[in-house]
């Protein structure tokens, strides 16, 4: 990512230097303008991390009690879940369907609880929808639990619904628990 920032920072560099020397102005005229500074340029911040293809093991940091966890998104699936009730009929929306992610969480050491809840989908513009507060007994299996504790060597593995808008898809799902800096990111496959 240095290479690319520091690629980026050249190429304006270079084309802020053509910019000025087609401007039409002379050479003495360019020396009339501001000097220029010998300070370094400010460091970019850096890039967020892609988001990691659906199947991929993540490992949480080491929580303050010792414990060691990770996460998988294993799938997304849109439209094909039709259960008894429409996202639009629960939510009084228009365009609306159901979506379900696929989710395992282990614990490999210590104490863990588990919840739906930390679960996000996310928008290239910027919207974030969370889990449905509902659920019904067709809706697809296993279900993820809305809360659960998991033992040490234990995993927990199940769906979880989402209401989204039928015309478009989420470009991640975001594991955004207390335990991270940054929330974890899957990219959900364009189709």
């Amino acid at each position: 990512m240095r290479t690319r920032n520091t690629t980026a920072l050249a190429a304006t560099m270079l084309l802020g230097t053509l910019a000025a020397c087609s401007s039409g102005t002379d050479d003495q005229e360019a020396t009339k303008a501001s000097p220029v500074s010998t300070k370094a340029p400010a460091k970019a911040s850096p890039s967020p991390a892609a988001p990691m293809p659906l199947g991929t093991v993540f490992t949480l940091p080491v929580a303050e009690d010792g414990s060691i966890t990770t996460a998988t998104v294993l799938g997304y699936e849109q439209g094909t879940i039709k259960p008894q009730r429409s996202a639009d009929a629960e939510f009084g929306t228009k365009g609306y369907v159901w979506a379900a992610i696929e989710l395992k969480v282990c614990n490999k050491k210590g104490n863990l609880g588990v919840t739906r809840y930390p679960w996000a989908l996310a928008y290239t513009d910027g919207t974030r929808i969370e889990p449905s507060g509902v659920t019904y007994g067709d809706f697809p299996k296993p279900e993820y639990p809305y809360e659960a504790t998991v033992k040490t060597g234990d995993c927990v593995r199940g769906k979880t619904v989402f209401p989204v808008p039928g015309n478009q898809r989420p470009e991640r799902v975001l594991y955004t628990t207390d335990i991270l800096p940054e929330p974890a990111e899957w990219a959900v496959p364009a189709k």
